[in-house]
């Protein structure tokens, strides 16, 4: 057990911190109360001091009196700052009042003072000036030196750790206050985490959990679950450390291997004095029993378990206690799981601004997001940017370059391994019981951090192997298996490498991700980039129009974008996608990226005709997000290009001819649109055939365009004409006869029909939210039709 000259329970001792206000929040990364409290840890003994009185039912002055008569020693630690003085004791703070009760009740006392006169204290003069009390806190500071009781003075929260620690490893033997009881139980705990942030809502929880358990015959268990890094640790002691008060054994045990934790157990029989002939594994049964008949609540941790079974026999089935596992392992029993999620990306930026004193909140943020949130992540980050003198903005490229190394470099307070080494175990364990599983964790951190719909992904029937030869192997138990899948995602949650995302659905965190592509070599890692790439481009559905189709785009668009190239086939399925369904400037981004990528590629060139349908296809995108004089000059230039590589009866020049009068009527010339159309249907009817559904698509503008350009009368017969040869030849639910209908009924009306109009528009439009949804804009175009014919027709 560490700490103090003598061995056993009577080693323990109850220590009262007390100190001003400012060396608690005071420097920003790492607080001199803070190096106080990990001193006390350090010695074994239990700290006390008055951070929750506000939430006891005695006047604060009584309570403030009994928790220092309750304790053993007295360490004082004095800034500058006077404090609030005690409510019902007006004449003294709460700091002086705890010195005078630990000198009254004879307390071992230990006292620090603030040199204000050095360098490099770290805390800012606003937080040294006292205006109010500052006289009587320099009063105060001045009978405590004259008292003969300061130790020293500190000058920053290292020295002022070692200083405590030395002092309370030199007091000579225990000795407890008048009325308290005499030794006290074991406790083995590492250090207080001196950053926690963020978990004060999964502590309340724990709380919750455990309140009562020493009314209960067996203790209750909560299994602290998630990924490795995410500081299910920390939580562990921060709640035990906030229990230490409460008396009884707290013991944290080493439970990644079961020789180390039988270990563990019969150190602890030890300190609760077994024969020293118990054997270890007797042990567990020696401290079982003594906990079955304690009196006092006990705690114990048992950390880093592999697995339920792993800790099971270990595990007290009585006594008044509270069991605390941290672990990966994501399968316990209902009620004893509870998960630590990474930070939510606010509180891990308010950590990394306040952790580095940085004023970049914009950075913050943004690294708080490329490391998604994973506290041990957060911790390197700060303490490399603070041990190189380095900025948030100069960090931030750094690791965006070179995750990997960064990943591996930065001390994290209280962790012995970096993220890239305790994500790297988990992801080795998982390789030699799980081959299947790490196929699939590879598959998975190649593409987005968003959820991956795996039976997309792993479909049989998608042509050609995708995966290539080299790969079939690895990925193939799993392509068309769901059973394979599910067993993989299993296993992969024992780690908690991945996160159930929906049904069919699993999140993989960034750094997972990261890590499992840097343990592969360069040309392993190339061929499960491009398999993973060849897997999504299979998946892509052919058509971007039905919109049955769309919730599979939408699932695979983010991952699209991880691994496919822009110059794909499923890229321009997906930018044709985007405006289908309704988002016009995302579509014509994309289409913009597209071909851009296709003009530098020299596979392609600017004369590609892939290049010159993506051309088109940026133009329409162009031309419905608003900007129809751009679209009608982008397909101006591109008709002479089509005109003089392929000729002017060419089907593609043909079509570019039909979009350059539609976007020519959209940027405000009908007349001029009309008569494009109108020179251009017979020759698409001579060439394709009177029902093309390009040539109805011809006849559609040409009709739309007669009425933009002021014969509605016209428009409403050509409309009327087109409507059953579209439904015969496309469909009654065909997109384009479904923007045929509605210009019929806008020409019904312009034509002075109002009332069919607004019947029209009221016969369209359930079919257009039962084809195209409630939300799409081509079904709210028509709700606000039908609302101005049925005002128009006096409705």
């Amino acid at each position: 057990m560490p700490g103090g000259n003598e061995s056993g329970a009577d080693a323990r001792r109850r220590v009262f911190v007390s100190h001003t206000a400012e060396l608690r929040q005071f420097p920003r990364d790492g607080s001199y109360v803070a190096a106080v409290e990990r001193a006390v840890s350090a010695c074994g003994h239990v700290i006390v001091d008055m951070a929750d009185f506000p939430a006891a039912g005695l006047p604060p002055a009584d309570l403030c009196a009994q928790r220092v008569r309750s304790c053993d020693v007295y360490v004082g630690v004095l800034g500058t700052r006077y404090g609030s003085p005690a409510r019902d004791r007006a004449d003294v703070s709460y700091t002086e009042l705890e010195f005078e009760v630990a000198t009254e009740a004879g307390l071992d006392r230990i006292v620090f003072t603030l040199d204000t006169e050095a360098e490099a204290i770290g805390i800012p003069p606003s937080g040294l000036i006292d205006l109010q009390f500052g006289a009587r806190q320099e009063a105060f500071r001045r009978r405590v030196r004259e008292s003969g009781l300061v130790t020293a003075s500190f000058s920053n929260p290292d020295m002022l750790g070692r200083l405590v620690e030395r002092s309370l490893r030199e007091l000579p033997g225990p000795r407890r206050a008048a009325g308290a009881g005499a030794g006290a139980p074991p406790v083995r705990l590492a250090p207080r985490p001196a950053f926690l942030t963020g978990r004060e809502s999964l502590l309340a929880e724990m709380d919750s959990r455990l309140a009562g358990a020493a009314g209960r015959s067996g203790p209750r268990l909560i299994a602290l679950c998630g990924l490795g890094g995410a500081g299910k640790t920390s939580v562990a002691l921060e709640y035990a450390h906030r229990h230490l008060a409460e008396g009884g054994v707290c013991w944290q045990f080493a439970a990644e291997d079961p020789a180390l934790l039988a270990d563990g157990f019969a150190l602890l029989a030890t300190q609760l004095g077994a024969p020293k002939s118990t054997d270890a594994w007797d042990a567990v049964t020696w401290v079982h029993g003594v906990l079955a008949r304690s009196a006092d609540a006990w705690l114990l941790v048992f950390d880093n378990a592999i697995s339920r079974a792993s800790v099971e026999a270990f595990i007290p089935p009585a006594g008044p206690g509270r069991v605390l596992v941290t672990t990966q392992y994501q399968h316990w029993p209902p009620g004893q799981a509870l998960d630590v999620p990474v930070l939510d990306i606010e509180v891990a930026t308010d950590f990394l601004s306040t952790r580095t004193g940085d004023p970049d909140r914009a950075a913050a943020r943004e690294l708080a997001a490329e490391v998604g949130g994973l506290p041990l992540a957060l911790e390197q980050a700060a303490a490399y940017m603070q041990a190189t003198g380095t900025s948030l903005t100069r960090y931030l490229p750094l690791f965006r370059d070179r995750q990997a190394e960064m990943l591996a470099r930065g001390d994290a307070a209280g962790h012995p391994l970096d993220v890239p080494a305790t994500l790297g175990l988990a992801l080795s364990r998982l390789a030699e019981t799980a081959p299947v599983a790490t196929a699939l964790m590879r598959l998975l951190a190649f593409l987005a951090p968003e959820p991956v719909p795996l039976q997309l992904l792993l479909a049989i029937g998608q042509g050609a192997d995708p995966v290539g030869r080299v790969l079939a192997d690895e990925i193939g138990p799993l392509r068309g298996d769901p059973v394979a899948v599910g067993d993989a995602v299993a296993a992969l949650r024992r780690y908690s490498l991945v996160t159930p995302a929906g049904d069919g659905l699993v999140l993989v965190h960034r750094l997972v991700a990261v890590t499992t592509r840097a343990q592969l070599r360069a040309e392993n890692a190339a061929q499960w980039q491009q398999a993973v790439a060849a897997l999504v481009e299979a998946a892509v559905p052919p058509d971007s129009s039905a919109p049955s189709a769309w919730p599979t785009f939408a699932a695979l668009l983010p991952h699209a974008r991880a691994v496919l190239a822009l110059t794909s086939s499923g890229m321009c399925r997906f930018a044709q996608y985007l405006g289908d369904s309704g988002s016009s400037r995302a579509a014509r981004d994309l289409s913009r990226l597209i071909t851009a990528a296709l003009v530098a590629d020299d596979g392609y060139g600017p004369e590609h005709p892939d290049t010159l349908s993506t051309r088109r296809n940026l133009a329409y995108w162009t031309g419905m997000a608003g900007d129809a004089a751009s679209a009608r000059d982008q397909l101006a230039a591109l008709l002479l290009i089509r005109e003089r590589i392929q000729g002017r009866e060419h089907p593609d020049t043909l079509a570019t001819r039909g979009n350059l009068a539609r976007w020519t009527g959209e940027a405000g010339d009908a007349a001029s649109a009309r008569d494009q159309l109108a020179a251009l249907l017979p020759v698409r009817e001579r060439i394709l055939g009177r029902e093309h559904p390009d040539t109805l698509i011809t006849r559609h503008n040409l009709a739309r365009w007669t009425g933009e350009a002021g014969d509605a009368a016209s428009a409403r017969d050509e409309f009327a004409a087109l409507l059953p040869i579209a439904e015969r030849v496309q469909g009654a639910d065909h997109p384009n006869t479904l923007l045929t209908r509605p210009e019929l009924a806008q020409r019904t009306g312009q034509a002075g029909d109002e009332a069919g109009a607004r019947d029209e528009f009221a016969a369209l439009l359930p079919i257009a939210e039962r084809v195209q949804g409630r939300d799409h804009p081509n079904t709210l175009a028509i709700r606000a039709n039908l609302a101005h014919w049925a005002q128009a027709a006096a409705d």
